[in-house]
């Protein structure tokens, strides 16, 4: 990998993180539309998950969602939230410095969601 790409590469990885922080307080913000605040907290769980859509462990396919997913459903987050909502959440962001919030309940929840998908993915398969 050339010097160059890896410092490009640091610095995309820096500011998708700060668009994380950006999306996530935008979703909390109560002037957001229900549909932007539903993508951004959709987005913002699966980008935190450590459960993937397709494993990491599948040659090619398995990054590709962090590749492409991941990105797109930034954009679409940003793209559907009003400018002073994106404004206020830039701000609490950049104040935030990078450290994501922590939150236990919000752990919780994303891995009992997923569990009870896959329990629903396998009763669908088992019955088909």
């Amino acid at each position: 990998m050339k010097r160059g790409s890896r410092g490009s590469l640091k610095r995309w990885a820096a500011l998708l993180k700060g668009e994380l922080l950006t999306v996530y307080f935008a979703a909390r913000d109560p002037e957001a539309p229900w549909l932007a605040r539903f993508v951004a907290i959709a987005v913002a769980a699966y980008a935190l998950s450590p459960i993937d859509l397709i494993p990491d462990f599948i040659p090619v396919l398995g990054l590709l969602d962090d590749i492409i997913l991941v990105p797109l459903g930034f954009w679409l987050a940003l793209k559907l939230m009003p400018p002073p909502v994106l404004a206020r959440a830039r701000l609490r962001a950049a104040e935030q410095r990078g450290r994501l919030p922590r939150n236990l309940k919000v752990g919780a929840f994303i891995v009992v969601l997923w569990v009870l998908l896959m329990v629903l993915l396998v009763v669908w398969w088992m019955r088909r």
